[in-house]
């Protein structure tokens, strides 16, 4: 790859370069959507500017990811995408890349990115790749890219299909003006999906001890055309929630992390007098929970009921988690008899470290949940449900006495806080080192401040936004404010931190 500090401009001296600087000010790879475990950008815009994703981009991020999976992986690639407005032009432009590469590529088409992960373990591909943004809104698109066994290409790795993409496109555009290196394929792509295949594997590794009325809240989006169909050959009694297709998302952002987007779920459980409420993310690879009641249980409190049950199993074992998670979640899994591990925030981060320790399960704030006790170790949102409505169906008592159990501990929501890209990182590591002299602080992912025994907060930055993530947790209202206002007084210090939503 050709790399050009800002100043060289002043340097280079020879008309060829010159105009290769001018090629590059302009190309379609922008190495800031280059994130952490995915590749994700905005793929739509309504000012008339480019987006970050277009089917020239994706063309040519799919020979260079076609060039990366047939050095470290094999030649069959599976290929699905979620139900974006943007997702059939990007995955045909993609898989069109792969091709040119040399790939055998079988399009999935309408995929969960669980589904994708599955057929690399279950079936005979050697690699796997999903066009999906997740839980981001509608105009955002993304790639999300795994290797036989569902292992995630990510971090440096991500960074290498970036200068690879980076050469393709500066040895095309030598050759061809940019607006004429990509021309839309005329044959149509045959579709093969494997939903139903996935469906009736995942039937086999759940139990349902009594039928349960639940309520799907698709929110309009990918897992909406196979979540019915699964609960009900599980046995379930399934109301139907905003599961029909619009990539629009017209009734709320499908992101069960967020309590706004489950309100609507709520209302409908307490209307049908369901026993629980499930709602899945744009991809299908988080979950969020409300009970009989219309209340919203935090993921983290989802993965302790998960890591209870299989603790009884498998005492002993070691349990993964995010650096933002209750205290209570670390406690629970202590006196269950199992261990708990932190570790950084993400899909890859997540997976890895579970595979390094051959922990059976972990799972994250955001609603990830991941499952290796008989299942691949990747997360998957639809499991992560199956076992939730397994545990509840094993005694007669209703879902929220499970959470009414658990120790009372005041905890606020993970706040999302707008911060640019390109100052987020710069920023946590200066609040990083305000706090690490003052308190105990865990500084594996950002910086999670133990005030005391019991109370603590955390931040850091978003890997797949423009935003920095903070969340506290404190014995009683009284202390969670006052760290509260401990931690504001520190972020004020920075303008660029939007801190409208925790105040």
């Amino acid at each position: 790859m050709l790399q050009l500090p800002v100043n060289r401009a002043t340097r280079i001296g020879t008309q060829n370069h010159i105009k290769l600087i001018l090629h590059m000010s302009t190309s379609p790879i922008k190495p800031y959507i280059f994130r952490a475990y995915d590749i994700r950008g905005i793929a739509i815009t309504e000012d008339g500017t480019t987006p970050d994703l277009t089917p020239l981009s994706s063309y040519i991020i799919g020979i260079a990811t076609g060039k990366y999976i047939l050095e470290h992986f094999g030649t069959k690639v599976l290929v699905g995408r979620d139900n974006r407005l943007t997702g059939e032009s990007l995955q045909k432009a993609f898989i069109h890349g792969l091709e040119e590469a040399g790939c055998a590529v079988t399009n999935a088409g309408l995929c969960t990115s669980p589904m994708m992960y599955w057929g690399t373990c279950a079936l005979p591909f050697d690699a796997g790749v999903n066009i999906t943004a997740s839980h981001n809104p509608k105009e955002y698109n993304g790639i999300k890219i795994v290797g036989k066994g569902a292992h995630s290409v990510c971090g440096d790795e991500l960074q290498k299909i970036l200068a690879t993409s980076q050469e393709i496109y500066e040895e095309k555009v030598s050759a061809a003006s940019a607006k004429n290196i990509y021309t839309e394929p005329s044959t149509t792509i045959e579709e093969k999906p494997i939903a139903s295949e996935y469906i009736e594997d995942l039937l086999h590794r759940a139990q349902l001890s009594r039928p349960l009325k639940i309520v799907i809240d698709a929110g309009n989006a990918t897992a909406g055309a196979f979540a019915p169909e699964l609960f009900r050959k599980f046995g379930c009694e399934v109301v139907e929630l905003f599961c029909d297709l619009d990539g629009n998302y017209p009734n709320h952002e499908a992101n069960p992390e967020e309590a706004k987007n489950m309100k609507d779920l709520a209302q409908k459980v307490i209307e049908t007098k369901s026993d629980l409420g499930i709602a899945f993310d744009g991809d299908g690879d988080r979950t969020g929970i409300v009970d009989e009641k219309g209340r919203h249980h935090s993921a983290d409190y989802l993965l302790l009921l998960l890591a209870k049950d299989l603790l009884k199993r498998m005492p002993e074992s070691q349990i993964v988690f995010d650096v933002k998670v209750s205290q209570l979640l670390i406690s629970g899994i202590r006196e269950a008899k199992g261990i708990p591990v932190m570790s950084k925030t993400g899909h890859s981060f997540i997976e890895s470290k579970m595979k390094e320790l051959q922990a059976p399960l972990g799972g994250e704030i955001s609603g990830h949940f991941f499952f290796a006790e008989n299942y691949y170790g990747f997360d998957d949102a639809f499991v992560a449900a199956l076992r939730l409505i397994s545990i509840f169906s094993q005694s007669d008592k209703p879902v929220s006495q499970y959470f009414d159990e658990l120790p009372k501990m005041s905890t606020t929501p993970e706040f999302k806080l707008h911060c640019p890209d390109d100052k987020k990182f710069e920023i946590v590591q200066k609040i990083t080192d305000h706090f690490t002299p003052l308190y105990p602080c865990i500084t594996l992912d950002g910086v999670r401040v133990n005030f005391d025994t019991s109370s603590w907060g955390a931040i850091r930055c978003s890997n797949t936004s423009p935003n920095l993530t903070a969340r506290l947790e404190a014995p009683s209202d009284e202390r969670l404010t006052a760290i509260k206002n401990i931690f504001i007084e520190e972020l004020k210090k920075y303008p660029e931190i939007d801190l409208t939503n925790i105040q």
